[in-house]
């Protein structure tokens, strides 16, 4: 057949005698002309001209888009698209119908499609390269093609051509979009001038574009890069060379930033506050405030989100229309031919052809899943935004909450830290959720009509069955909530006692109780996993009805249909059904969790609004702090301004600074020389009762103001009341204004003139180093930073820190002692260059050597020197002689006010009283001489590190992983192992769960499915059959019924028995990893932080126990059914298979990429959190502080900075599953099509072309949750791989070569112990701490040890205890070889007593004697020894009184007078004491010594000693050094050496 333009079966195709225009031929022509012209301009510009890239404009990104109506082009451009393909189609299916080839219907449009696709190539590169000038060959071709079209159409309107035909529908759509594109080319020659204008307008590129920090560029780039994520590639594929950190992601575009949404919802807030002002018992609606600033982009996103519900259902239809056509086809083959002249298709011809359905029904789900995504990007975004604006409002709130609030509990930290880490998330959750409340009841309303149209009352029957079971969800969902509830709960004791048990460790250990408490943590356990039970069972119930409600809605409708309707069911009808029944499912389920987000989020706002309207201190206005605010204009006060008033005298300063005297002189004070002056002050904490009443007092400026008095009287709330923490009743506090003496003295020039530091009673710390925290924001000044910490000794704990000063501190970081935190906080006040100090009571938890030395180098020495005025709050009254001035309080009221002189003539009983006081202060101070606590603390913090010296690495919680994948670190590995799925881990977590159960899962699993895709082939099969008769009918209906009830039962079976594994496997490895812990060597827990090991048994168990069955669960049904749904189709279209290899390999590039760059962006996500969630807490807790110095703009920043790091994660990680799940839905979009075509070619009857499209529409949905589960459950057996690593450690050797029953049952009788040659090493791979120690010691001996810090005393003391390795020589105990026993019968038949007293919460029978093996009379007679007796006896309950965690709610003394009383419980003839006394009081520690001396008279004591003073009396005295055993006789002998190292410890410590 020759070709010919015109076709060669029309004699009158050229035939121009009516005038050329009206030959359709010729227009057909003429439309070609404009798009080659396109083509043959803009071919050359795109490939030659692009060489010169002179006037790029310097960005960084080339996705600048400035030219106007920029979206509306490319929406315009698509839509011409779509028209083009339409008449390609239209033309083509046209042309079959002619007896020859008729280019002319097809070819213009091609040419067309084609020139539209390289107008908005050409668009896009002229765009991104500033050039606008080269538009003019666009807007030539917009008009030329405008012309060309309405020629056309002008000429079917003569012809008479009806309306209803399709190809006049196309040409009157394409004329209109051609002229609309025109439009758009002028105005952007309006608005930018490039041409026809004399002056170009200029244009700068937006701010965001300049900042080469901004990475996220979603709201920059074009509409299809919008909607495909086409910008995340670099990101993605990057993430596979090197991991993803937070410079990669860089900064959040100005818009979405806290900052710029706070604003927008405080305006917002402040409008809903006016508006009830006048209404007293209304509050201000956070819900309307939230709309009002966010409520546009809901709205686009609810817009988006009908687009796509409304464009899923051309599913259903197309498959519905597709299978009809297919069965028309089969039946009647002859098809007739049409005249060549008459060539016009109606549209319902158009839309019958089963190809033309095939594209449509493609194009259909591409646009159905960009809308999709789009909507779920804006709420995401939306939710993201609103969250950084509330965090932002709360955290303002905080920092103008008023003291009273917190600390009288109105307002607990609790509660603050929940409106952080929880209400803001659910609120965010809630806007994530939104756009389903609205759409979802017009998506089942829709669904429904559908159903009815194709099946009549039957489809109620169905849809009536769905809605029933929908409420039972809800049960279930309110259900899990609860059991999720009790979990939490248990676990939450569980973790208590396993951090009690790891604290005591050491203690458990040598009394040999592991057990006992390991029990308990297992009793714990055992409850938290029946509750466990409860929330599996729910969820396999939830996961059940999801899977079983399509299949009993779907029987119950085909059943009733087979019995009702006369017609047999046709497959076009029953795989249209069936397909919305699946679209139904979704939103029934959906709706019951969005409900219940609905409800917690009212209750969330409720919260907020209760926080948001609480107290507030008054305004900042009494101190006149410059709190430089950076969003000074959306900072109103709501607060009560106090009536204050800065006095200022800056004529006095000019005469001041001239006539300085040398040395200060206490002349007596003038007024004008007051620094802070309170006149007439009541003030009070909230509660309208003054705590501060008649308060008149003045500070005087440059000079060292002491407040003293009795405890409670007032002295803290003075300085608070000063600082307008207080509420102020009446009274006026002035701050005058502070003489900056000497003007040439540099750093008085810096100092803000009303700044104050402030060092409160209870240290705060920042969780930052230890620089930092003194520095706390100034400048650095390295001679100044060296003064403050040696004014507050601690460059020696500073020199013990693993990185000094430059170690975290706080929470997150290193433990520090009371006295060293409190220090620290010294230092930060000394540090700060203000000039008012307050410092309250700095000494409280030091000892008297670090008190004088900060008395005399910090404050006498540093701060006098600087003139700067100085309030002091103390108990120690013997600094009182160095105040210039002293506030004596009383009961909340002001004693007396005066110089020392002044109170020492007007009130000699006062100055007497103070007088013996100090005379009591005195002499404690000379007991106190030998406590010296410092070198304790210090001791402390070494132990605590010297371990980690060796492994100071260990911060890093991976390390574990590391060591296994370290053969080789070149890149490539890295790489292979980033991509690598853990496999192994997941075959160790199967296994756990026993093989039996994990044979039950795969087995049930697969029978599941098969059985699921039994029952729609058995529908195929049953609908494709033409004539039915009743017995067939019944037939088909029974074996229906059976499928469908075997698959019910199996959804259910195979749910339980996923979840019933993940319970089996949760609890072996939380089993398994209890106990290997608590066998685990010392070492290990002086070597692993407590939180990393806490670690493993919270969040990593956590995640094994919630986490990982529905993962599972939902990965391995989302694999099987789309392998289900691919052998379905490769069934009933083999050819299909050839189509899946560029398809498989597409997804299997996808996933890789996506897991990598996923896992990196979710840890980014959790590890921005944490820090966020701190700086509330820290913030809340350090209140005062924060505002005394003035500094909260600062913390305000940085909490902007940490909220819009976390955002950023998160808005990334989001984008991310975006970029995922565009491009699987485009993936099963292209399975669908391709299984459209080739069942259509090759089908063999409707029934499988009808299943095939079915499936191929599954597909769709299940790809990308396939993606995202393997993501997830990557990262969750990360959390399996830690618990393992854990299970690979080394155990101590319990078992002994003699059986426990060959040791005599009251060994050791005597306690005659014999060490020989004792070599002792912590570990095989480290130095011995013992080397050769050789003694005898007798039966009943008093034994002291001593030696210098280091010498290995303590180790000693472990090696009776085999707690170290003995790796050569041994120690023997009544005849038996230590090394020989059962380490439990050892450990348990010797006693000792700490240093540190350790108390677990419990009864304090359970403390003395926790395996309940005494009588009360033994345990009365303990206390009794330990003169506790009478102080328990007082107590409720005696015995069975509580001791809180850790022995809180007694002192330090009491409990080291316990530990005592648990070691004579305990009848042993040998007692240790680890430099028991160390950390206790004189009283108790002569306690201690008489019991020793009496109660123990017939036992061996060996005590080691911090203070050589306390075994001057033993027996025996070993002294050590360095591992060797140097002297050892009796203390009076030793004392004759004059150069022995026991007479040089005696004298040291004198």
């Amino acid at each position: 057949m020759r070709l010919a333009f015109c076709g060669n079966d029309n004699a009158s195709a050229y035939n121009i005698s009516a005038g050329v225009l009206r030959n359709v031929c010729f227009v057909d022509a003429l439309n070609l002309v404009p798009h080659v012209f396109l083509l043959f301009i803009t071919f050359p510009i795109l490939f030659i001209g692009w060489g010169s890239q002179s006037s790029k404009v310097q960005i960084h990104h080339n996705t600048w888009l400035h030219f106007p109506g920029h979206n509306l082009r490319w929406i315009l451009t698509f839509t011409l698209l779509f028209v083009h393909v339409c008449e390609i189609a239209e033309g083509i299916v046209s042309d079959t119908q002619m007896k020859s080839r008729h280019l002319h219907l097809f070819l213009p449009a091609i040419m067309g499609f084609v020139a539209a696709t390289v107008s908005i190539v050409y668009y896009h590169n002229i765009e991104t390269s500033n050039f606008p000038k080269l538009l003019l060959a666009l807007f030539l071709y917009w008009i030329m093609a405008f012309v060309t079209k309405t020629i056309k159409l002008v000429r079917y309107c003569q012809d008479g051509v009806p309306f209803s035909q399709l190809r006049f529908c196309i040409t009157g759509i394409m004329v209109i979009l051609y002229g609309l594109l025109m439009a758009v080319e002028i105005n952007v020659i309006r608005v930018r001038r490039y041409v026809f204008f004399m002056n170009p307008q200029k244009v700068k590129p937006p701010e965001d574009l300049q900042d080469l920090g901004v990475r996220f560029l979603q709201p920059f780039v074009n509409l299809l890069s919008k909607a495909t994520y086409w910008w995340m590639n670099t990101l993605i594929i990057s993430a596979h060379k090197k991991p993803v950190d937070l410079k990669a992601i860089g900064k959040l575009p100005i818009a979405m930033r806290a900052l710029t949404n706070y604003v927008c919802l405080r305006e917002a807030y402040e409008e809903q506050k006016k508006k009830v002002e006048d209404h007293p018992n209304r509050s201000p609606s956070i819900w309307l405030a939230m709309y009002s600033a966010f409520g546009r982009p809901i709205l686009l996103s609810s817009t988006f989100r009908y687009l796509a519900d409304l464009l899923g259902f051309a599913g259903p239809l197309c498959i519905s229309g597709i299978v009809q056509g297919f069965q028309n086809t089969t039946n009647n083959t002859n098809s007739t031919e049409k005249d060549p002249s008459n060539s016009y298709l109606s549209s319902e011809e158009f839309l019958r052809n089963v190809y033309v359905l095939a594209v449509l029904l493609f194009l259909a789900l591409i646009l159905q899943r960009t809308f999709l995504q789009a909507s779920y990007y804006v709420t995401t975004e939306t939710g993201i935004n609103l969250r950084g604006a509330l965090l932002a409002m709360i955290y303002n709130k905080i920092l103008r909450l008023s003291t009273s609030n917190l600390s009288m509990g109105e307002m607990t930290l609790g509660q603050i830290n929940n409106l952080v880490a929880i209400e803001t998330n659910q609120l965010m959750w809630f806007l994530f959720l939104c756009p389903n409340l609205w759409a979802m009841p017009v998506q089942i309303i829709m669904g429904v009509i559908l159903l009815y149209n194709l099946l009549g009352v039957s489809a109620l029957v169905g849809a009536a069955v769905i809605v029933l079971l929908a409420p039972i969800q809800y049960f279930i969902a309110t259900k899990l909530a609860e059991a999720q509830k009790s979990t939490l709960d248990y676990s939450t004791e569980r973790l208590k006692k396993t951090n009690e048990i790891l604290k005591g460790i050491k203690l458990l250990k040598l009394y040999a109780w592991e057990h006992i408490f390991c029990k308990s943590v297992e009793e714990t356990r055992m409850k938290e996993l029946t509750s466990l039970k409860t929330f599996a069972l729910h969820t396999s119930l939830s996961i059940f009805m999801n899977a079983a409600i399509p299949i009993a809605a779907v029987l119950a409708t085909f059943v009733t249909y087979a019995y009702t309707n006369d017609r047999p069911l046709q497959p076009a009808q029953a795989f249209a059904s069936l397909s919305l029944f699946h679209i139904l499912v979704t939103p029934l389920f959906l709706l019951s969790t969005v409900v219940r987000f609905a409800v917690k989020a009212i209750v969330s706002v409720q919260k907020l609004n209760e926080f948001l309207l609480s107290d507030e201190i008054g305004g900042d206005s009494w101190r006149g702090v410059d709190s430089s605010v950076p969003y000074e204009s959306c900072k109103k006060h709501t607060g009560l301004h106090t009536k204050a008033i800065n006095r200022r005298q800056p004529l006095r300063y000019q005469l001041e600074s001239y006539e300085q005297p040398a040395r200060k002189q206490t002349r007596p004070v003038e007024i004008d020389d007051v620094a802070i002056k309170v006149t007439n002050g009541y003030f009070s904490w909230g509660s309208g009762l003054a705590t501060l009443s008649n308060i008149n007092i003045r500070i005087p400026t440059g000079q060292m103001t002491m407040i003293v008095g009795q405890v409670g009287c007032g002295k803290s709330s003075l300085l608070l009341a000063i600082l307008g923490e207080m509420q102020t009743l009446e009274g006026k506090v002035h701050w005058s204004n502070v003489n900056e003496t000497e003007p040439s003295f540099e750093a008085s020039r810096s100092r803000n003139r009303y700044s104050v530091a402030y060092a409160a009673q209870k240290p705060w710390l920042l969780n930052a180093t230890v620089e930092e925290n003194i520095i706390f924001g100034s400048p650095f000044n390295k001679q100044r930073y060296k003064a403050v910490t040696d004014a507050c000794s601690l460059q020696p704990d500073i020199d013990l820190l693993p990185f000094g000063d430059q170690t975290e501190i706080g929470e997150r970081g290193i433990n520090l002692s009371g006295g060293q935190r409190q220090r620290i906080c010294v230092a930060r006040a000394l540090y700060q260059n203000t000039n008012i100090v307050f410092l309250d009571d700095p000494f409280s938890a030091l000892d008297i050597h670090l008190s004088d030395h900060l008395m005399q180098e910090g404050i006498l020495k540093f701060l006098q020197e600087d003139k700067r005025t100085l309030v002091l709050v103390t108990h120690k009254l013997q600094y009182l002689p160095h105040a210039d001035w002293i506030i004596a309080m009383k009961d909340g009221m002001v004693l007396r006010e005066g110089t020392l002189k002044d109170i020492q003539n007007k009130d000699v009983e006062l100055y007497e009283h103070w007088k013996t006081l100090m005379n009591r202060q005195d002499q404690e101070l000379e007991k106190d001489m030998e406590a010296d606590q410092t070198t304790l603390e210090r001791k402390t913090l070494r132990r605590a590190m010297y371990p980690r010296e060796s492994k100071s690495q260990l911060e890093d919680e991976d390390e574990e992983e590391e060591e296994e994948e370290d053969e080789d670190d070149n890149m490539s590995t890295v790489l292979r192992l980033r991509t690598k799925m853990p496999w192994k881990t997941c075959w160790r977590y199967l296994t756990s769960g026993g093989f039996f159960l994990l044979f039950l899962m795969i087995f049930s699993k697969l029978l599941k499915h098969s059985v699921i895709v039994a029952i729609d082939y058995w529908l195929a099969t049953w609908t494709s059959i033409d004539n039915a008769n009743e017995a067939r009918n019944t037939y088909h209906v029974a074996v229906f019924s059976i499928l469908s009830g075997a698959g019910i039962v199996l959804c259910l079976i195979t749910s339980l028995t996923v979840e019933w594994m993940g319970l089996t496997a949760a609890k072996n490895l939380h089993h398994n990893l209890l106990n290997k812990i608590i066998l685990g060597p010392i070492r290990f827990f002086d070597m692993t932080p407590l939180g990393l090991i806490l670690n493993r048994f919270s969040a990593d168990t956590n995640i094994i126990d919630q986490h990982i069955p529905p993962t599972l669960e939902s990965l391995t049904r989302s694999t099987l059914l789309c392998l289900s749904a691919i052998g379905m189709i490769s069934y009933a279209t083999p050819w299909f298979l050839v189509a899946l290899v560029p398809l498989g390999i597409a997804f299997y590039f996808i996933q890789k990429y996506f897991r990598v760059a996923s896992k990196d962006l979710q840890e980014l996500d959790d590890s921005t959190q944490l820090p966020l969630l701190c700086h509330f807490s820290e913030t809340a807790e350090g209140l005062t502080t924060i505002r005394a110095f003035g500094h909260e703009s600062r913390f305000k920043q940085r909490m902007l900075e940490l909220t819009d790091t976390n955002n950023i994660a998160y808005l990334f990680l989001s984008a991310a599953n975006r970029w995922l799940e565009v491009r699987t839905d485009y993936l099963g979009a292209c399975i669908v099509l391709t299984a459209a075509v080739t069942s259509i070619t090759e089908g063999p009857h409707s029934g499988f072309v009808g299943l095939g499209l079915l499936y191929a529409l599954t597909i769709t949905n299940y790809l990308n949750w396939v993606v995202r589960n393997l993501a997830d459950l990557e990262v969750q057996m990360g959390a399996v791989k830690k618990v393992h690593s854990f299970l690979n450690m080394e155990s101590e050797n319990y078992e002994g070569y003699l059986d426990p029953s060959q040791v005599p049952k009251d060994w050791p009788k005597e306690g005659e112990i014999k060490i020989e040659n004792l070599c002792v090493r912590y570990e095989n791979n480290l130095k011995p701490v013992l080397k050769h120690v050789k003694a005898y010691i007798k039966p009943g001996q008093k034994v002291g040890i001593c030696g210098r810090t280091g010498s290995g005393k303590s180790s000693l003391s472990l090696a009776f205890f085999r707690m170290v390795d003995i790796f050569d020589g041994r120690i023997v105990i009544d005849g038996i070889d230590i090394s020989k026993l059962p380490l439990h019968t050892l450990r348990s038949r010797l006693s000792i007593i700490l240093q540190d007293p350790i108390l677990f919460s419990g009864s304090i029978r359970f403390n003395l004697d926790p395996e309940c093996k005494c009588t009360d009379d033994r345990l009365w007679e303990a206390l009794e020894i330990a003169q506790l007796k009478n102080m328990v006896k007082s107590l409720p309950g005696g015995l069975d009184a509580m001791v809180t965690e850790g022995g809180e709610n007694f002192s330090v003394g009491q409990r080291q007078l316990f530990c005592l009383a648990r070691a004579f419980v305990r009848k042993s003839s040998i007692l240790i004491m680890d430099e028991a006394t160390a950390s206790i009081d004189m009283a108790t520690e002569n306690i201690l010594q008489k019991v020793v001396m009496t109660a123990f008279a017939d036992r061996t004591v060996v005590t080691i000693a911090h203070r050589v003073s306390h075994i001057l009396d033993a027996n025996i005295v070993l002294v050590l050094s360095e591992g060797f055993l140097v002297e050892c006789d009796t203390a009076s002998n030793l004392l004759l050496k004059e150069d022995g190292l026991f007479t040089t410890l005696v004298k040291t410590h004198k």
